[in-house]
């Protein structure tokens, strides 16, 4: 039985929350938050133990916990857990400041616990599908363009959309290629709140792919497409919808292209991600996603925001 909880029950916080209840061989001794309301909600919808403060849950023997806390707290929250020599799986970006992160990579070395990543969408089964079309031996990828856009949420307060939203695809850009990145360039632009809203990101990987992420959220509709052109194929994936089309290479005989579609078995994400992370810790075999490459990922950030300033 892996024990388990988690730390802040907004909404991703409840999704961790859920997906756990709904797992064999897993109990969640406890969860934080220190919203008494939102304490009283889970405890009445999941009938699980609640604390106020981190100290009380980290009392009790814990395999593993989930950091579901704004960014800001996640370096925080995520020492004090390791410190107990608590494996953690803490949601995407890694931490606020690529310090913070690598503070929190050196601790999980330290104590020999493992630490994750949430960048969920590389368990999209979409995403899985398109890194498949893409990775044999005779698809030299030439460029990939992402889109993710959509309406302000509130609910994000301490960060912009780049390390809200963009953090998805920088982390996807580097999963896909294979690479890291060259070159860095970026433009932003701030219309709502304190934070950037809306990010245009160019990037030359080391094996020489392009990359393009359109990020914001001033759309009012939700939009999260990949857009991956190779020497030989075109692949298009709707992250919603978790549909995928690969168009042939132009024939100049009938001046046409062909298409097909490749149907999937649509998957909950985090569903994917937390039983991916909890197999790890069963069976003493890496995470997925590591706090290292949740770390390449502060470092870019890093590089966006000195070409903004």
């Amino acid at each position: 039985m892996m024990k388990v909880g988690v730390v802040g029950l907004g909404w991703m916080g409840r999704v961790h929350l859920r997906n756990y209840t709904e797992m064999a061989d897993v109990e969640v001794v406890g969860v934080v938050d220190v919203d008494e309301k939102a304490r009283e909600e889970v405890a009445a919808q999941f009938g699980v133990k609640t604390y106020a403060t981190l100290d009380e849950l980290l009392a009790h023997d814990l395999d593993a916990m989930s950091v579901c806390v704004p960014t800001s707290l996640h370096h925080e929250a995520g020492m004090a857990i390791m410190d107990k020599s608590v494996n953690v799986i803490i949601e995407k970006p890694l931490a606020k400041t690529s310090a913070e992160g690598e503070a929190l990579v050196a601790k999980a070395r330290e104590k020999g616990v493992a630490l994750m990543v949430g960048h969920v969408e590389r368990f999209n089964p979409a995403v899985a599908r398109v890194k498949e079309l893409i990775s044999g031996e005779d698809d030299k990828v030439i460029s990939i363009q992402i889109e993710r856009v959509g309406p302000y949420p509130p609910r994000i307060q301490d960060v912009g959309v780049i390390k809200d939203l963009g953090s998805h695809d920088i982390d996807l850009i580097r999963y896909l290629t294979g690479s890291e990145f060259k070159s860095v360039y970026a433009v932003c632009s701030s219309s709502i709140g304190e934070h950037e809203d809306s990010a245009l990101i160019t990037t030359e990987m080391e094996n020489g792919v392009l990359a393009n992420i359109t990020t914001n959220w001033v759309t009012p509709y939700k939009g999260r497409m990949i857009n991956v052109a190779c020497e030989n194929k075109y692949v298009q994936a709707n992250l919603i919808t978790q549909e995928v089309k690969e168009y042939s290479a132009f024939s100049t005989y009938d001046k046409s292209y062909s298409v097909r579609e490749w149907p999937l078995m649509f998957r909950e994400p985090v569903k994917e991600e937390l039983t991916q992370f909890l197999t790890a810790l069963r069976q003493g075999t890496p995470v997925p996603i590591t706090g290292e490459d949740g770390l390449e990922v502060l470092k870019t950030f890093d590089k966006i925001f000195a070409c903004i300033d």
